[in-house]
């Protein structure tokens, strides 16, 4: 772990580390009294499942407030021209969501934090664990870890956990408690943390 430590603790002091901050303050502003603000941001998290991020980002970017206007099968159409891997399913996943997408704002506002990311997956199609923590980091909720393959991958190289087989409940939160141990000793938040790593797998610093 000293090894993975002492190259985040070189990043903080670079300009990595003002980057980062500076994404932080970004989702630290994010406006969570609009519910169409937030189910355009946990739509875009929905495609990010099995996609890659940049593209997602380009769509929400696109056709975003589509989400909230289009039926299912324009949705699918739009997300089929830009080039998503599942066009139908996420359509399908975005067009129920509505359903339940005023209240949202309710949820996140008025309810402890430590329950909302359980009734994320719970109640919306297509959040997992790992989305609904994106999601949830997103909106400027810091004690949530994403855990996708790359921050498998590079906790894998070091040396810190084996390649799971699937990514169980249970694995999850085991690897997220390993995580918060990672942030703790360099004082960061799991939402910085995510950051870190997720640089240096893959050079970029994204949302």
């Amino acid at each position: 772990m000293n090894e993975l430590i002492n190259k985040i603790e070189e990043l903080k002091i670079s300009n990595i580390g003002k980057t980062i901050d500076e994404r932080i303050a970004e989702f630290k502003n994010f406006n969570t009294e609009s519910n169409d603000d937030l189910f355009k941001e946990a739509c875009f998290c929905i495609l990010t499942a099995n996609f890659n991020a940049e593209k997602s980002i380009k769509i929400q970017n696109e056709i975003g407030n589509c989400f909230i206007t289009d039926s299912e099968e324009s949705i699918s159409r739009k997300l089929k021209d830009s080039g998503h891997r599942f066009p139908n399913a996420r359509a399908s996943y975005i067009s129920e969501f509505k359903e339940c997408k005023e209240q949202l704002n309710k949820v996140i506002n008025h309810h402890d934090m430590s329950a909302v990311r359980d009734w994320l997956v719970k109640n919306v199609k297509g959040l997992g664990y790992k989305e609904a923590s994106h999601f949830l980091r997103n909106i400027g909720f810091e004690d949530y870890a994403i855990i996708d393959f790359h921050i498998v991958d590079i906790l894998v190289k070091y040396k810190l956990i084996e390649k799971p087989k699937s990514m169980t409940k249970n694995k999850y939160f085991e690897i997220e408690n390993l995580l918060r141990k990672i942030a703790k000793k360099t004082g960061l938040t799991l939402a910085e943390l995510d950051l870190y790593l997720w640089y240096m797998e893959t050079g970029k610093v994204l949302k």
